[in-house]
C-alpha cells in the first residue's frame, strides 16, 4: 500500500476518566500522524475534570461511555471508522517516530491477520521502573500478554473477528490478547511512555505484586467484582 492510500485509516480510541491533567501530552503526541490518522476519538466514562473540553480543543471526537475500560474501549471502537484502529491509554504518549513504524505494520498485507503492541517505558528515571519494563517485555515476548498501556494497532477485520473487547470492568486487555495468541501478536519497534504515577504512588514492589497476584487470580477464575476490589 502507497502512503495516499493509506490516509486517514486509522482511529485512534482513547478511554478517558478524569484525565484532564495527563491527556494534553498523549494527544501532542499523536500529532506526527495527521497523514495517517483519520480521527481520534475520546470515549469518556463520565469525566468530571477538563477532560471534555482538552478532547474538544484538540479537535478530537468525544463520545459517551458507560465508566469501565473495556465498556469504552468497546464503545469507541463502534463509533470509529478507520479500517485500523488503535486503542491507546490517555497516560501513554508514543515516541517520536511512532506514525512511521505504524504505517509501515499497516502497509504490509500480512500485518492485517496480526496486532502490534509498542515497548512499555515509564517515565521514570529509577533503576526500579527499567525492572519494570523488563518484566513487561519478558511478558510480552513469552507469555503473548503485552498489557493496554504498550497500545494495540489492529485492523478492523480481525478486531471484529475475533469479537472485540468484551465490556469488563478490568482484565478487557488480558481477555483481547489472550483470544489472539501470541502467534498474532507483534511487537513495533518504537517506545509507549506511560506514566509512573501508579507506582511511585502504590510502590515499586507493591503495585507490581498487586498486579500479578490479580492476573494469577483472574486466570483461576475468580469473579471480576473480587479482582476490581484488590485491583483498586
Amino acid at each position: 500500500m502507497t502512503s495516499s492510500t493509506l490516509k486517514g485509516s486509522l482511529s485512534i480510541v482513547i478511554p478517558t476518566l478524569d484525565a484532564g491533567a495527563e491527556l494534553p501530552a498523549c494527544l501532542r503526541a499523536l500529532g506526527e500522524g495527521r497523514d495517517l490518522v483519520g480521527e481520534i476519538i475520546v470515549a469518556d466514562g463520565g469525566s468530571r475534570d477538563a477532560t471534555l473540553a482538552v478532547a474538544a480543543t484538540s479537535g478530537a471526537r468525544v463520545i459517551a461511555a458507560p465508566s469501565g475500560r473495556g465498556q469504552q474501549l468497546a464503545r469507541g471502537a463502534d463509533a470509529a471508522r478507520g479500517a485500523w484502529l488503535l486503542f491507546l491509554h490517555s497516560d501513554t504518549n508514543l515516541a517520536e517516530g511512532w506514525a512511521a513504524v505504524a504505517q509501515a505494520f499497516i502497509a504490509y498485507p500480512a500485518n492485517a491477520a496480526r496486532a502490534g503492541y509498542f515497548r512499555f517505558r515509564l517515565d521514570d528515571a529509577r533503576r526500579a521502573a527499567r525492572r519494570i519494563e523488563g518484566m513487561a517485555a519478558w511478558r510480552a515476548k513469552w507469555l503473548g500478554l503485552p498489557y493496554g498501556d504498550q497500545g494495540l494497532l489492529i485492523a478492523r477485520t480481525l478486531y471484529r473477528e475475533i469479537g472485540g473487547y468484551r465490556r469488563m470492568p478490568l482484565m478487557e486487555d488480558v481477555d483481547m490478547v489472550r483470544r489472539l495468541g501470541r502467534a498474532r501478536l507483534a511487537p513495533l519497534v518504537c517506545d509507549a511512555v506511560t506514566s509512573a504515577a501508579r507506582y511511585r504512588r502504590d510502590g515499586y514492589i507493591r503495585r507490581p505484586l498487586r498486579n500479578l497476584a490479580c492476573l494469577a487470580l483472574y486466570f483461576l477464575g475468580v469473579p471480576l467484582q473480587h479482582l476490581q476490589r484488590l485491583y483498586g
